[in-house]
Order: structure tokens, then C-alpha cells, then sequence
């Protein structure tokens, strides 16, 4: 079993609307075309997405199938105001996990809380099977670290494209 962790397509901003109902902007609908025809997903998998309309419509987009849609998958909460230095922010949120690194932010540790287990539910539920889960880069970054045991890979977080895909070999014993 393989699982592949899918960034979202790059998302139409909207700086008045909070980021968890931006759509994918049409403008990057080659994007995930292109990731859909690269070979890196598997032809057949089980499908579940993140309920954010961006991570959906990626999802739609990369498969004909059925896809899932988890609430649980969703990603780090972030209302309030738009954050300039996002990136600071976000490494702010994997240095003190129990804190907001900004007002209106969930800590980094709740999303862990939220995330993990879920992941590992559909993991328990498709045993052998692949499984493509289509979501968000800070999620996957904490996904993956408990995952393989390993620490938060911040440089990886910040090289990822939208799309992107991680792909994880679950260490069951993380």
C-alpha cells in the first residue's frame, strides 16, 4: 500500500474570502491536468479529499472516480486577517505546535490532532489498497512526519508546487 498526499492546484486568492473557500483557479487547471497524466498517482486507488473547494476540485480533476469527501482532512484553520510573511507564519506554527503562531489560527498541534487520526482511519479501512488523499501542504507536512517517524520537513513544505504529490510507504509503527 502507497499513499499518496496531493497539494491542491493553485487556488484563486481572494484576500476578503478566508482561504478554506477559495475554488482552484481555472489558471491552473493545466496544472493538474498535467499531474493527472504524469504517472505519479495510481490508476486505481481509493479517493478522499479535503471538504475545501480547491482541494475538491483538484481532486475532480484528477480522477473519473468517486471521491470522498472527510472533513477531518481539512487544513491548518487560519481565519483573521491576511498574513504578509505567510511562510513565517507557518514555520512560527511547526516551532511552538501548541500556540497560535497568529490570532485567529489554530495551534499547529490541533490540526495534528484533527488530521492524523483520520488519515490513519482510512489507512486501517483500505489495508492493502493504494490511497490517494487530496488536501493541503501544511496538513501533509504534518501527515507525513508522523507518518515515518520523522520531523516536520519544512524545506520540503516549502518547495511544494500546487499540485504536488508526497508519496509515503506508512511506517505502521509511527
Amino acid at each position: 500500500m502507497t499513499l499518496h498526499l496531493v497539494r491542491h492546484g493553485r487556488p484563486l486568492i481572494r484576500r476578503s474570502v478566508p482561504a478554506a473557500q477559495w475554488d482552484l483557479d481555472p489558471a491552473s487547471y493545466d496544472d493538474v491536468w498535467a499531474l493527472r497524466s504524469s504517472g505519479r498517482l495510481p490508476t486505481a486507488a481509493a479517493w478522499f479529499a479535503s471538504p475545501e473547494p480547491k482541494a475538491v476540485q483538484t481532486a475532480q480533476l484528477l480522477t473519473d472516480g468517486d471521491v470522498g469527501i472527510l472533513d477531518d482532512l481539512r487544513e491548518h484553520e487560519r481565519s483573521g486577517e491576511w498574513v504578509d510573511d505567510f511562510a513565517g507564519a507557518v514555520r512560527r506554527a511547526f516551532a511552538d505546535p501548541d500556540a497560535p503562531a497568529v490570532a485567529g489560527w489554530e495551534p499547529l498541534a490541533t490540526c495534528r490532532e484533527r488530521v492524523v487520526p483520520a488519515v490513519r482511519r482510512v489507512l486501517d479501512v483500505h489495508g492493502s489498497d493504494d490511497v490517494v488523499l487530496v488536501g493541503h501542504g501544511t496538513a501533509w507536512t504534518v501527515v507525513v512526519a508522523a507518518l515515518t517517524g520523522r520531523p516536520p520537513d519544512l524545506r520540503r513544505w516549502e518547495s511544494l508546487a500546487m499540485p504536488d504529490v508526497l508519496t509515503v510507504e506508512p511506517d505502521r509503527r509511527a
